[in-house]
């Protein structure tokens, strides 16, 4: 349900439609922050960041925020925080999949940024493959868990000030739970950057009565991982395994 008559992504419009008057072409990210504290308080930080992402045409992650042709294609971003009017008539076509991507970066298909790699035993072949995996069974972490939903974001590759979570969560307290994923071994700086998160979600989107913790996720968790995690409150650790169990059927 929408804070005001309007939803973010149409108030999104309204903002451009303001601050890119006579002749101005850009706008930062805080200008948008800035706008909609004045305008329109109730609506998160995170969730302008996140709308920007879902509206700029190209940017990767839109695909993951559902956004409609034409309608949803409205900005292109310069630089991480740095933003213009789309231009059809100039601009690359809107990103809409991620093969789109992919055939833009002429990777082949299956395969994406991350190194090519010894297959291991039982793990996935691509952080997106056990993140995708998660967000569909994220009852297997906790009981309770779900993805985080509002104006129509999800919490898959959250935007968090350049950089994205894996999966933003919430559990059965409504309290928001922050999961970073690492396929293989998880090691111990993966402890500051879940840190970093960490604290951008509790500053840009948690309610006064939420709280926000971490969750690793990884193949196989370091010693020093666990190490560095051993005095640091609000951070679990899983260790994930694959099987597969096969049924011979009677052919009747």
């Amino acid at each position: 349900m929408a804070l005001y008559a309007k939803p973010v992504r149409l108030l999104m419009k309204d903002m451009a439609d303001e601050l890119l008057v006579n002749g101005r072409e850009t706008f930062s990210k805080q200008e948008a922050l800035a706008w909609f504290a004045r305008r329109y308080p109730k609506i998160k930080p995170g969730t302008i960041s996140a709308h920007l992402i879902r509206l700029s045409t190209n940017a990767q992650s839109r695909t993951h925020y559902n956004a409609k042709p034409q309608e949803d294609d409205v900005f292109y971003q310069l630089s991480g925080s740095l933003f213009r009017r789309y231009r059809p008539s100039e601009d690359p076509a809107p990103i809409r999949s991620r093969s789109a991507i992919e055939t833009e970066q002429n990777i082949p298909e299956g395969e994406d940024e991350e190194p090519t790699r010894p297959e291991v035993d039982g793990e996935f072949a691509y952080e997106r493959d056990l993140r995708n995996y998660l967000v569909k069974n994220l009852s297997a972490l906790e009981s309770g868990l779900r993805l985080y939903e509002e104006e129509g974001m999800t919490g898959v590759e959250f935007p968090v000030g350049g950089r994205f979570i894996d999966i933003l969560a919430t559990d059965a307290k409504n309290n928001l739970v922050v999961i970073e994923l690492k396929v293989s071994r998880g090691y111990d700086r993966v402890v500051g950057q879940l840190m970093r998160y960490l604290a951008w979600v509790k500053k840009n989107l948690t309610e006064d009565d939420q709280s926000v913790r971490g969750v690793i996720v990884a193949r196989v968790i370091s010693e020093d991982l666990m190490l560095a995690c051993s005095l640091v409150d609000g951070i679990e650790l899983y260790e994930y395994e694959l099987s597969l169990d096969l049924k011979k059927l009677e052919i009747s």
